[in-house]
């Protein structure tokens, strides 16, 4: 398997690292246009939640099929009783995940809500800790100590410039918490299925609690203008996440967490064109630390 002729030699690299890289660069900045989608929406930030899910799903569901998947194929006739219910909660904490989000992305500026938004980065390893009842090493503990000081900073800022981007901010690092806890509880399916089918079904597991959050919160369900909505369901949910998916497994954890920074950068300028959401010099101070952090929690240890 590791003898290859010349030919594939050359091959290789480009193969099996341009394609994730460019994945990886398109992945996050197709993301990244996921809150001003939600922006223009002119539904209820919730609903175009509901929407972002219930257009894709069906998608997803199809690509996981296209593979060759199938519920009803594996050891002992198909997926286990617990392997779904661990779907059905990791579609809830999914759910409120992306309703947490969609609620702070229209209070706070779109850099910050997408820097808070993906705080589960830092969040997921702090779990580790916990269960493997570790200290984080050094460069871990850096780490966790620039993502306070950069959250910080922003939330200062965001309290300056409007008390109510507070409240944005809470919210969208709420969204980064319930994520975490989606990582979590899919972790034990993502280790006895493939990334797609798992995405796909627990993408579809979502759709109801959604529906139930708008309900509740009495939100504009149906749209006038389905444009927005459209593009929140391909380019975030479909393109954005189907081609993570690709980078994620072949690609090392550095290199997904450089590529992280290109969210936020994104969704900065978009906000600075459209919304004339200027940085001041705290709020690029912040967020370079939050970044910093990204990156380091994302390097794989030396044995």
């Amino acid at each position: 398997m590791h003898v290859a002729s010349p030919t594939r030699k050359t091959v290789a690299p480009e193969t099996t690292s341009v394609l994730p890289l460019l994945a990886l660069i398109v992945a996050n900045a197709a993301l990244a246009f996921g809150p001003w989608f939600v922006r223009l929406s002119d539904t209820g930030p919730v609903a175009s939640a509901f929407w972002r899910i219930t257009l894709a799903a069906p998608v997803l569901l199809a690509a996981a099929l296209a593979t060759g998947w199938r519920p009803n194929r594996g050891a002992g006739g198909g997926l286990s009783r617990g392997l779904w219910l661990m779907i059905a909660v990791g579609g809830l904490c999914f759910a409120a995940d992306l309703g947490s989000w969609h609620l702070g992305i229209l209070r706070t500026t779109l850099a910050n809500a997408t820097l808070f938004g993906n705080s589960a980065t830092l969040m997921f390893p702090i779990y580790g800790f916990l269960i493997a009842r570790a200290w984080p090493t050094r460069l871990q503990g850096v780490a966790l100590a620039l993502a306070t000081v950069g959250a910080a900073l922003l939330m200062g800022r965001s309290y300056q410039l409007d008390p109510r981007n507070l409240t944005g901010d809470l919210l969208c690092l709420l969204a980064g918490i319930l994520y975490t806890g989606y990582f979590i509880v899919m972790a034990r399916a993502r280790a006895t299925m493939a990334p797609l089918p798992a995405l796909a079904l627990s993408t579809m597991a979502s759709v109801l609690p959604l529906l139930a959050f708008v309900l509740l919160l009495g939100e504009k369900l149906v749209p006038t203008d389905w444009t927005p909505l459209l593009g929140l369901a391909l380019v975030s949910q479909i393109i954005g996440q189907g081609l993570m998916i690709y980078a994620l497994g072949r690609l090392p954890p550095l290199t997904v967490g450089l590529g992280l920074l290109t969210q936020p950068v994104v969704a900065g300028t978009i906000g600075w064109v459209v919304y004339n959401e200027r940085l001041g010099l705290p709020d690029l101070i912040g967020a370079l630390c939050v970044a910093v952090a990204l990156v380091l929690v994302s390097r794989r240890p030396r044995a």
